[in-house]
């Protein structure tokens, strides 16, 4: 593979040099939001989730690639994060299911990226002042530093117009009937969801008078990229299925969106959850859960206070993990229960999601 120099410039003016992979940036630049991502496997599900628009991700593996990627393991239609950085880039794949390797996957997908990146000063520098943006690629670099520091970010962006289906879509032929808001929904969410119905994805524009007119019997609020207060319109949507008694499951983003339409109020956090290795402590049973994570805002469980129970917590922060809303068919996760990477912990909650259903 012939060697291209480039370098990634953070905001703050940090430089990192090393070598392109990839596709190549357009103009020579790619800018967005870098947040470090500590899975030691999965990369191409972590690629290929829509929840990383608007980022590029860094992996804190120091070696990415060695088994390459297959088909099957792609979570959308394609690839929406801003690039990947990463240590080193293997050279060589091996596994049985691979078909091709990471490097010719991004160039097919057309996904720049960078290696040869210290990713552990990288992460430090993350971990230490919050995730910001920045910029990599073949241009000088001020060139760089100015793209970065003019990159709006992930606050204040819809970022879910850019993922989200243009039209409806059924999968499964479970015996329920679920609709699924796509706010950037993963393939292996609908997996799980196929498993105890028949779901039809939806925009996330679609209206509470479409989505009734569907007769479901429990509505999916999918996981998704960015700021939920700026996600306009879903926050009333949302509201509207509660009130109507309608059995109503969020993940990730719909958890937050989930939170904006009972009136309660959601952050951002310094520098995310992005991780397969997050413990999370069920409140009503103790047990903990080793969770997948991929976020940046949270929920502030004090806003929620009276509305909703607080069903579970994370033991590295004590940040709100999960709730289910009083006197309504409604519950929600922060954290990817599909584990798409990660383990399997909490697939109990697509039961849990079926038995509502079941009641109603």
């Amino acid at each position: 593979m012939t060697i291209r120099e480039g370098a990634l410039v953070l905001s703050d003016g940090s430089i990192f040099e090393g070598e392109l992979i990839g596709a190549d940036c357009k103009q020579g630049v790619s800018s967005g939001e870098v947040v470090f991502h500590t899975a030691m496997t999965g990369y191409q599900e972590v690629i290929s989730d829509p929840s990383y628009a608007g980022q590029i991700v860094t992996f804190t593996t120091p070696h990415i690639g060695n088994y390459g990627t297959a088909p099957a393991d792609d979570e959308s239609r394609g690839v929406f994060a801003r690039g990947v950085i990463v240590r080193e880039m293997t050279r060589r794949r091996s596994n049985w299911r691979s078909v091709e390797d990471l490097n010719d996957y991004l160039i097919r997908l057309n996904v720049s990226g960078i290696a040869g990146v210290d990713t552990r000063r990288l992460t430090r520098i993350l971990r230490d002042t919050g995730a910001m943006s920045g910029a990599f690629g073949s241009s000088m670099v001020n060139v760089l530093l100015s793209a970065a520091q003019t990159e709006l970010g992930t606050s204040g962006v819809n970022l879910v117009t850019q993922v989200t289906t243009a039209k409806p879509y059924v999968v499964g032929r479970g015996h329920h009937k679920v609709v699924a808001i796509d706010y950037g929904i993963k393939s292996t969410i609908l997996r799980c969801l196929s498993e105890i119905a028949t779901v039809t994805v939806v925009p996330a524009s679609t209206s509470f008078d479409e989505i009734t007119r569907l007769s479901p019997d429990g509505v999916f609020l999918s996981n998704g990229p960015g700021d939920p207060e700026a996600v306009t319109g879903a926050p009333e949507v949302i509201s509207a299925l509660v009130s109507s008694g309608t059995p109503v499951f969020g993940i990730c983003l719909g958890h937050q969106l989930l939170t904006l339409a009972l009136g309660g109020k959601t952050f951002k956090l310094p520098f995310g959850h992005h991780g397969a290795n997050h413990p999370v402590r069920k409140l009503s049973t103790g047990a903990v859960e080793i969770t997948s994570q991929n976020h940046n805002f949270c929920v502030d469980p004090e806003s929620l206070a009276g509305i909703s129970q607080i069903t579970h917590t994370n033991l590295n922060d004590n940040t709100n993990e999960g709730m289910k809303v009083i006197g309504a068919n409604a519950f929600s996760v922060q954290y990817h229960p599909e584990a798409g990477p990660g383990p399997h912990d909490s697939r109990y909650l697509f039961a849990e999601f079926k038995t509502m259903m079941e009641e109603r």
